[in-house]
């Protein structure tokens, strides 16, 4: 738990902004203990242990990336498309780290890499709106972090223990949510018509890797949408 710290102008993470942070980030738990479940079933049906997905969701911690993982998944995965296909939708959050450091500058190490590690798409999109209305206590950022973290696992762990009784996930359309996380993510950051042009090879690229190297889809379609997408802008 985070320290409260008092009469410094300095003092920007306390137990005061884990609290708020915490209970702010309620509203996003309906919607992640679903998105845990969901990919506690599809693992459980993919064959993974419970040990083994419970420790994916508390490592990788990432919705998008766990369910491109399982795309991928096998008998035998093979282990060095996977690492590179979490890196890979991971990326995003290189832009997140470098949006919030300025407001973890004073915190303790301890407190940062707390921090990092729990930080989501969801809590950074609430930090930042508290950030951006003048609000300092980066507190904030891990009990936000915290609070959507719980339900993820609890959700993982609840999916893969009633996976067991849903013999064919895709029947229900579970298989589903990464592509529909995909394109609602791809709705929101579109621009424009020059975005047509890397998506189009992201769509390309993946339709032949999905016929001949499956495993490199989600790795070959990432690259080809930024090869075209840099080629694009130094023009």
């Amino acid at each position: 738990m985070p320290q409260e710290h008092t009469g410094s102008a300095l003092a920007i993470f306390t137990s005061t902004g884990f609290r708020r942070g915490f209970i702010a980030a309620q509203p996003l738990t309906p919607g992640t203990l679903l998105y845990g479940a969901v990919f506690g079933v599809l693992a459980s049906e993919k064959g993974l242990a419970f040990a083994e997905a419970l420790l994916m969701s508390l490592l990788v911690y990432s919705g998008s990336a766990q369910l491109a993982v399982l795309q991928g998944w096998s008998a035998a995965p093979l282990i060095a498309p996977l690492v590179t296909t979490v890196l890979l939708v991971n990326a995003r959050y290189v832009l997140y780290g470098a949006s919030i450091q300025p407001w973890l500058r004073s915190g303790t190490a301890p407190q940062v890499f707390a921090t990092l590690f729990f930080l989501g798409d969801g809590n950074w999109a609430l930090a930042m709106r508290e950030y951006h209305a003048g609000y300092r206590d980066a507190g904030f950022l891990f009990g936000s972090g915290v609070a959507t973290a719980l339900p993820w696992l609890v959700g993982t762990v609840a999916g893969h223990m009633l996976g067991r009784g849903v013999p064919n996930p895709a029947s229900l359309g579970l298989d589903f949510m990464l592509v529909a996380f995909a394109g609602a993510i791809a709705v929101s950051v579109f621009r424009g018509r020059s975005d047509l042009w890397p998506a189009s090879a992201a769509v390309l690229v993946s339709i032949a890797f999905g016929l001949w190297m499956p495993a490199w889809t989600v790795v070959a379609a990432a690259i080809a949408a930024g090869l075209v997408a840099g080629a694009r802008v130094g023009r």
